[in-house]
């Protein structure tokens, strides 16, 4: 991956010789093709070195493609990326739906749990003293304690409890703070059980069964929808139309539904036939994969996520789109910006003494930016104090600096550093600009102390130093260049610890961007004293299909940026106090927020707990780990991915939590039956699941016993064999 991506290397010869072999007439020696299928999201071509906006002669996909037609099958919620397949792959793109969803559940020790709370709740008097102790034991036992701790009401601190501590009377917790503590931990445990998931993946031009459209369904309206009207819609013939449905459901239960729920009723049960008319089109992939291939026109289509963008993005089998780049932040974007910035600041400071924080870093991903219509470039302006400024035809202008005297609350303005992915960076140079220009505005702000404006107080802090451009604040990778390279570091293990990632990622992010000629500048030391003011990192997640845990691209850069933040302030004092009086903690941990924009919700969660939440209701949940190995070899892939991932957090952000690894271990390794189906699914994936459980054991991740080692070299040592064509005598 290094070769394809690295600008000052050029793709290795037997690439190379691929595609010039498709590309060139049989009677030369090649295969002639008439044009080449991209098959899923996505391949390498496009992001090869060369110019980023428009493709030379000089650029390897222009050389490697030639004047190959390139239809591209893709994802129809990642519009973002496709247009990097459009605009330096000349793809054209065919979308695809993505898998269905579900609702993750409970298992093992949180249903367990589930039940004695439920026993508890019917009759607290009588079954307290009974079930208390079992109660935290479970919540130990199931790693759940970090995320639902119990605090004793006297000190204010946390206390780990269990049956034993209660009955040595090392630990007293009343009737009342046990009946408060088991109402917080139920409603945790509701969360868990209604957490969305993508259950296994989706099978290209495959109409959904009449399972699948009810999870759609279901995952869509929530509550807005009842069961018995999923259930109808989904079973719905294919000519049947509302009022089918409607008289369906009616015989059902026996009785039409209330007057005055009628007519909310009625349009949630008229989108939900849309809805579910337009899953039956999924078939139209494959066609629209032909129509390509026939050289005709296939209709245009916006990109983007049924639960957040609705029905508008179906059906699939289209070639996508985004959206108006001159026209972000959109109103919708702005106001959910808005609240999300301040969800932010009260987060961090509820955790800092009510201090608010010098310099947030926000990632800013071409991904989320067109699925959300700009809502991390709306945290950034709130959390600086700005605000969009249109002209007549309602293009965005300028991002104009809203008086100190209107900032919410009196507070100051937060510097904010914006680490832009290479395809943010190229889709939308104009708002680079403007936003570059706020930035340039906001250091030189007359009238405003450093004390009220962060940003001013930096740069003047830079400028003392004889650092240039020290208002900069818009950084990525080099021009025509891609990605952290800490991903790649981690697959293939040749790293020793985090700050060494974060180096790695702090030098492929060092080149600034913004108006005028600043078109990626090497600014090193801006980028460094910017880490060094770092206190939290801000992250959206757009998408319920890919979170945290499942792709390497976010521990790769939201992890790394906290490592590089993390290192940078090595060498500072531990305490200080500031102009207002106030005590600041210079070298504390840099925090993370992470923010889930499919939902309505949003506050924001912490790194750690936002893992947790992920690997309890995807990696361990045996629903969705059966219904990816059920997917043959690209589900045992997924699987295999998501543990590489793991360790990438370990190494990036210092996450290492034993009962994870132990869950992993059960779920994929001890399972016999599972084991098997990886093994024989994708032996290669299955040797990689057994890789990183080593990994993460000799790195110091995961305290397994002996024994457990000893059973997973033994088993890598069988899959390495097997892989090389060795065969053991028995």
């Amino acid at each position: 991956m290094r070769l394809l991506f690295e600008r000052d290397l050029t793709p290795h010869p037997q690439y190379a010789a691929y595609y010039k072999w498709l590309q060139s007439a049989a009677e030369d020696g090649g295969y002639g093709a008439d044009a080449v299928v991209h098959m899923g999201m996505h391949g390498t071509v496009e992001w090869l070195p060369g110019t980023p906006l428009g493709n030379t002669g000089l650029s390897w996909s222009d050389a490697l493609l030639g004047s190959m037609p390139n239809v591209y099958v893709y994802a129809a919620n990642n519009p973002s990326e496709s247009i990097v397949a459009k605009r330096r792959g000349y793809g054209t793109i065919v979308s695809h739906n993505v898998p269905p969803y579900g609702r993750a559940g409970l298992y093992r020790q949180t249903a367990e749990l589930r039940e004695l709370l439920s026993d508890y709740r019917e009759d607290p008097e009588t079954n307290a003293d009974a079930l208390r102790g079992p109660i935290f034991d479970l919540v130990t036992s199931a790693g759940l304690d970090a995320d639902c701790p119990y605090v004793d009401a006297a000190t204010g601190e946390r206390a780990r409890v269990t049956s034993e501590s209660l009955e040595k009377g090392d630990v007293t917790v009343t009737n009342e703070a046990f009946s408060e503590y088991a109402s917080e931990l139920y409603a945790y445990l509701g969360v868990l059980e209604n957490r969305l998931f993508s259950e296994g993946l989706h099978v290209l031009g495959a109409a959904p069964t009449r399972e699948t459209s009810a999870a759609y369904l279901e995952a869509y309206f929530g509550e807005r929808l009842s069961a018995e009207a999923v259930d109808a819609v989904a079973g719905m013939g294919e000519s049947d139309g509302v009022d089918d449905v409607r008289a369906a459901l009616e015989r059902a239960l026996k009785l039409p539904p209330p007057a005055d729920a009628a007519a909310a009723a009625d349009a949630a049960l008229e989108e939900a036939v849309e809805i579910r008319s337009l899953l039956r089109r999924n078939v139209e992939e494959l066609s629209g994969m032909l129509t390509v291939l026939n050289g005709e026109y296939l209709p245009p289509a916006v990109g983007g996520d049924l639960l957040r963008d609705g029905p508008g993005v179906l059906p699939t089998g289209r070639n996508i789109h985004a959206l108006d780049p001159y026209r972000m932040p959109s109103p919708a974007a702005t106001d959910r910006g808005a609240r999300v910035a301040a969800a932010i600041l009260e987060q961090h400071a509820a955790a800092n003494a009510g201090a608010f924080p010098e310099t947030v870093s926000v990632n800013l991903w071409g991904l989320d930016a067109i699925k959300t219509k700009g809502e991390s470039v709306a945290i950034v302006l709130a959390l600086v104090g700005a605000r969009v400024v249109k002209e007549g035809t309602g293009r965005v202008v300028r991002y104009e600096l809203v008086p100190l005297s209107e900032m919410p609350g009196g507070r100051p303005r937060v510097d904010v550093l914006c680490n832009m992915s290479g395809i943010f960076r190229d889709s939308f140079a104009n708002v680079v600009a403007l936003l570059d220009d706020l930035f340039q505005r906001a250091a030189d702000a007359p009238e405003e102390s450093a004390e009220q404006n962060f940003i001013k107080k930096h740069a003047t802090e830079m400028r003392s130093e004889g650092v240039e451009n020290a208002g900069a604040r818009l950084f990525s990778n080099p021009p025509g260049d891609y990605g952290s390279m800490v991903n790649e570091r981690v697959g293939t293990g040749e790293w020793e610890d985090g700050r060494e990632l974060g180096d790695t990622w702090a030098a492929r992010n060092a080149f600034s961007y913004g108006k005028g000629d600043e078109k990626g500048a090497a600014r090193p030391e801006v980028l460094q004293a910017l880490l060094r003011s770092t206190e939290r990192v801000v992250q959206e997640i757009d998408s319920v299909e890919y979170g945290l845990t499942d792709i390497q691209e976010y521990y790769a850069n939201t992890g790394a940026l906290v490592a590089a933040a993390n290192a940078a302030k090595e060498g500072l004092p531990e305490e200080t106090t500031d102009a207002n009086g106030r005590k600041r903690f210079p070298r504390k941990k840099v925090a993370c927020s992470v923010v889930e924009t499919f939902g309505e919700d949003v506050a924001p969660r912490d790194l750690e707990e936002t893992l947790r939440l992920e690997y309890r209701t995807k990696l361990l949940n045996p629903r969705w780990a059966d219904a990816m190995a059920d997917q043959g070899s690209g589900g045992a892939y997924e699987i295999s991915q998501r543990m590489t991932a793991l360790v990438g957090w370990g190494a990036t952000s210092g996450f290492a939590e034993d009962w994870v690894f132990d869950g992993a271990n059960e779920r994929y390794v001890r399972d016999e039956a599972m084991r098997e189906k990886l093994r024989k699914a994708n032996p290669q994936a299955f040797r990689n699941v057994l890789r990183r459980m080593l990994e993460a054991a000799g790195r110091g991740m995961w305290n397994a016993d002996e024994e457990t080692l000893a059973e997973l070299k033994q088993l890598y040592a069988e899959a390495d064999d097997e892989l090389e064509g060795v065969k053991t005598q028995a």
